[in-house]
């Protein structure tokens, strides 16, 4: 293998390290606040948080998640009272998700933790190497996408 190949490799490698001390982090986050949700789970709502009533479907593709394990986050979301699932008034198999007025509390809620773990990354890590790492991992994401 050529250091090329080794550098190229590496550096997709690192990418999951990366992802998955991230989504460590954050689960510490959620844990030590007494949030009561996954990383996972926070997932779904952050999808809600910027769109109602989308389709589980939809869901499951911005989240990286399979029907199975989308089904069960969205149990548990509808236990805790967070999330409710509603017939489509145009396609009835359709069921679309929709933040209730106790997922709308918790938002509010975890709003300043969510804050306050973000500005702590970019207090340690700098914003202009933010910047330039996000122009760094685009252009990689649209290599994929093209190749």
């Amino acid at each position: 293998m050529t250091y090329d190949e080794i550098l190229t490799r590496e550096c997709i490698l690192q990418i999951i390290r990366t992802r998955t001390a991230f989504r460590q982090a954050l689960q510490r986050m959620l844990r030590d606040t007494g949030a009561g949700i996954t990383f996972e789970m926070l997932q779904i709502l952050s999808c809600l948080w910027k769109e109602q009533g989308i389709s589980q479907q939809k869901l499951a593709e911005r989240t990286s998640k399979d029907k199975a394990c989308l089904t069960n986050l969205m149990t548990n979301l509808e236990r805790k009272g967070y999330v409710c699932r509603r017939e489509s008034a145009t396609d009835r198999r359709n069921k679309l998700v929709y933040l209730t007025p106790e997922g709308e509390t918790f938002r509010a809620w975890i709003a300043p933790h969510l804050e306050d773990f973000y500005a702590g990354i970019e207090r340690q890590v700098g914003r202009e190497n933010l910047q330039n790492l996000m122009k760094q991992l685009k252009e990689l994401q649209d290599v994929f996408e093209t190749y």
